[in-house]
């Protein structure tokens, strides 16, 4: 259990670092996700080069070489709290480099974290995303993302701790034909990942894989559909140490079921 809980809670937090990543501007991705949704009182990045104050957190671009790309954006949520979308409460830097507008095939986008918290999580480690989409005009039009995230580590006050690496690709569905977010934006994620967790004096090394692909809606703070299957490290095929986690059949909401050796429990998604 405390395998699954620790990887469905890194799921969320790097799954909102996605989604800050792209929604920063037109100008590096397709405004309008994250931090930046249009249902938030942020609205989008201003010109680059500014530097513009927002309800509780200012977002930075600069050009280190004074031409289009590379491109570094940094949202600084300050070090007193800045409450955002879903509820949670974000302080620190999260400091994203671009080689070219995400939406372009080839490009990459890397973020690093400068105390960076969302609650009262440490967040560190490094998530990269490559575009991984065939080449302009390929017929029929895809879009498709490989993400990394590379010796993640998620440590609370009582010295709790998530290790993480985690290798996802993320395929779009539908709302391809329009140019920014829109509520027909659908994406399904597969893949895998690995890493520890302390919980108190617990520590046990677990591996998932997505065993149903994730479905996630930008209209939708959570993933609505699909399941992620956590084992102990090395675990035999009839081990009992397995757990399911189902997001459910497509609604939207915090509800989800986990499965271990045959008894399910009902949880809320933060």
């Amino acid at each position: 259990m405390a395998s699954s809980e620790s990887n469905g809670e890194a799921e969320m937090v790097f799954n909102n670092v996605f989604d800050d990543a792209m929604g920063a501007s037109d100008e590096v991705g397709m405004a309008g996700t994250g931090i930046f949704g249009r249902n938030s009182a942020t609205g989008t990045v201003g010109d680059p080069g500014t530097e513009r104050p927002s309800a509780c957190f200012t977002v930075t671009i600069t050009h280190p070489n004074n031409t289009p790309f590379p491109v570094r954006v940094v949202i600084d949520f300050g070090t007193v709290g800045c409450p955002g979308p879903g509820g949670h409460t974000r302080r620190g830097k999260i400091i994203t480099d671009y080689t070219n507008r995400l939406l372009v095939p080839g490009a990459i986008a890397e973020t690093s974290f400068d105390g960076f918290y969302i609650d009262d999580i440490k967040v560190e480690g490094t998530h990269k995303i490559t575009n991984t989409s065939s080449p302009v005009n390929t017929i029929p039009l895809s879009r498709q993302f490989t993400v990394d995230v590379i010796n993640a580590k998620l440590t609370k006050p009582n010295g709790n701790y998530t290790e993480w690496n985690s290798h996802k690709i993320i395929t779009q569905l539908e709302g391809l034909v329009t140019p920014t977010v829109a509520i027909d934006d659908v994406f399904k994620i597969e893949g895998s990942a690995h890493g520890r967790v302390r919980r108190g004096a617990l520590l046990v090394a677990w591996e998932s894989t997505i065993t149903d692909p994730l479905i996630k809606r930008f209209n939708c703070r959570w993933i609505v559909k699909g399941r992620i299957r956590t084992a102990r490290l090395n675990a035999t095929v009839n081990s009992p140490w397995v757990a399911v986690l189902d997001f459910g059949n497509g609604n939207c909401d915090n509800l989800a079921v986990i499965t271990i050796n045959g008894v399910s429990y009902n949880i809320s998604l933060h």
